[in-house]
């Protein structure tokens, strides 16, 4: 019988409280002091925190040889979330991705990749000098929205490249698209091989009957989550979930040391120790109340509003978080980078926008108050704007053009037309960007509207989302040239592009 957990300690916070309690005269970095040196004229706000900002005291464990209270809060925290283990991360689910990856592939193996995976997992397969085997994910029509990869296409590509090391999906998407990841696993483990699941906006999913079922809850070997976007860690604190004897632990905690801090954060590692007691004691509790809320908003834009919510369609087998909210003008007028902008001068920060749709991040915090404001804020906007001509500013529209900006949808719409063209790729191999340009490989600088056809030199990466748009070595399809096209007329903030008005773009002079 497996030993009951108390989730009431907060071991690795206590014993940090304990220790900047006591009198003592210490002789050790940081050099802030415990926050005897806290900057001039901010002490106020930031002394607290540093007086917790310790380093590794033989009291207060290493992240990276774990033995003490640093352990004994990851082993929490695997309780917590339904892992056999948990590594606490201070570098973000980046650091996660990285290690992954590189634990499972090496030199020239082949790993099966969901197409629109975030930036960090196309590093992670540069870092291991690796071979990947896109699959495009399938795209619901009505909204745009990626819903990620299905099992029978995860089959076909595993029949057709045996030799791959295992499979990697992004579950639920940027957008809150989730699925039940379990056909999906049972299919990989049918051929013995591991499933990885990049999880960082789905930290919330282990604490609600309501919500869409964890990757562990559904099997997957490992699963990286970010504590800080969806529950109440410090920004970079995320976790990286392993269960089964799949992947090799202790080389994953290798290569952690390796891609992350060897002068871990904490106060992050903390925040990550108060957080899992925070949703293990009180998450389902909170995430109701918030959920209610958060319903009776959707229901009455969706009576009532011209400004709406997106909802999946009934039959996709997807559900939409109800903690993400892609808003869009249902008369077309405003897209969503000039909704963005209107929200922002009403008060209201929006978490991205896109061709189509203003994405809200909400979580089991989000005060009531918060949510009125968005509906006043939103209901000023339908006053400011009333039915007519697409309003002008960023990302506008010409009248022509209006039909384009809603078939386009969503900026995930535009990226999934892009990859659709090939569902299952052929290998693609993956070398540091320093190789490639050692190799001698040549470059060129051409406009956009002449680049489909051509081998991209760059990577260009919408952001956020941080979902790659191109990779250096990617075939450019007409499909992803519009999608390029589209997002330098709307000034869209994009990463990895050489020029960043995105007239231009580099491809290699074959």
């Amino acid at each position: 019988m497996a030993e009951k957990r108390d989730h009431r300690k907060a071991p690795l916070y206590e014993r940090l409280i304990e220790y900047a309690g006591r009198e003592r005269a210490g002789f050790h970095v940081p050099g802030h002091n415990s926050g005897a040196g806290a900057p001039w004229g901010a002490e106020e706000r930031f002394r607290p925190i540093m007086e917790i900002d310790l380093t590794e005291l033989p009291e207060l464990d290493d992240l990276h040889a774990a033995e003490g209270v640093i352990r004994e809060a990851q082993t929490l925290a695997a309780d917590a979330f339904g892992a056999g283990h948990t590594f606490f991360l201070v570098g973000g689910s980046t650091a996660g991705n990285l290690a992954m990856i590189m634990s499972l592939c090496g030199p020239g193996d082949l790993l099966i990749v969901q197409r629109d995976v975030h930036k960090s997992v196309i590093h992670g397969l540069m870092l291991a000098r690796c071979r990947a085997v896109f699959l495009a994910p399938r795209i619901d029509p009505a909204t745009g929205l990626s819903l990620g990869v299905e099992a029978d296409r995860v089959e076909e590509a595993l029949r057709r490249f045996p030799e791959a090391k295992g499979v990697l999906v992004t579950n639920p998407s940027y957008y809150g698209a989730a699925s039940d990841l379990r056909p999906v696993v049972e299919t990989a483990h049918a051929r013995g091989k591991p499933v990885l699941v990049d999880e960082a906006h789905g930290a919330h999913f282990a604490f609600h009957p309501d919500l869409p079922p964890s990757a562990m809850s559904c099997g997957a070997d490992a699963a990286v989550q970010s504590a800080h976007k969806m529950l109440n860690a410090m920004t970079m604190g995320a976790m990286l979930h392993v269960q089964g004897d799949r992947l090799d632990r202790e080389r994953l905690g290798q290569l952690l040391a390796m891609v992350q801090s060897s002068s871990p954060s904490y106060p992050i590692m903390a925040s990550l120790d108060l957080c899992r007691r925070d949703y293990a004691l009180r998450g389902e509790e909170q995430l109701s109340r918030a959920m209610a809320m958060i319903r009776d908003v959707r229901s009455r834009l969706a009576a009532n509003g011209r400004f709406r919510a997106a909802e999946l369609p009934a039959g996709t087998g997807r559900v939409l978080d109800p903690f993400k909210m892609a808003l869009h003008d249902s008369l077309g007028q405003l897209n969503g980078y000039r909704m963005a902008e209107e929200l922002s001068r009403r008060g209201i920060a929006v978490e991205m926008a896109d061709p189509r749709y203003a994405l809200l991040v909400l979580n089991a915090s989000t005060p009531r108050s918060h949510l009125e404001r968005l509906e006043e804020a939103l209901r000023q906007l339908e006053e400011a704007f009333p039915a007519g001509p697409p309003a002008q500013g960023r990302g506008s529209d010409s009248g022509e053009e209006r039909a384009a900006v809603a078939a386009s949808l969503s900026l995930s719409a535009g990226l999934g037309a892009a990859f659709a063209a090939e569902p299952i790729s052929d290998p693609v191999s993956f070398l540091p960007p320093a190789e490639t340009a050692a190799a001698g490989t040549r470059t060129a600088r051409i406009p956009v509207e002449q680049c489909a056809g051509r081998i991209s030199a760059e990577m260009i990466i919408p952001y956020p989302p941080g979902i790659p748009l191109l990779y250096r070595g990617e075939c450019i399809h007409p499909a992803a040239r519009d999608a390029l096209l589209r997002l330098g007329q709307a000034r869209a903030r994009v990463q990895g592009a050489s020029d960043a008005e995105l007239r231009t773009i580099l491809v290699y002079d074959l």
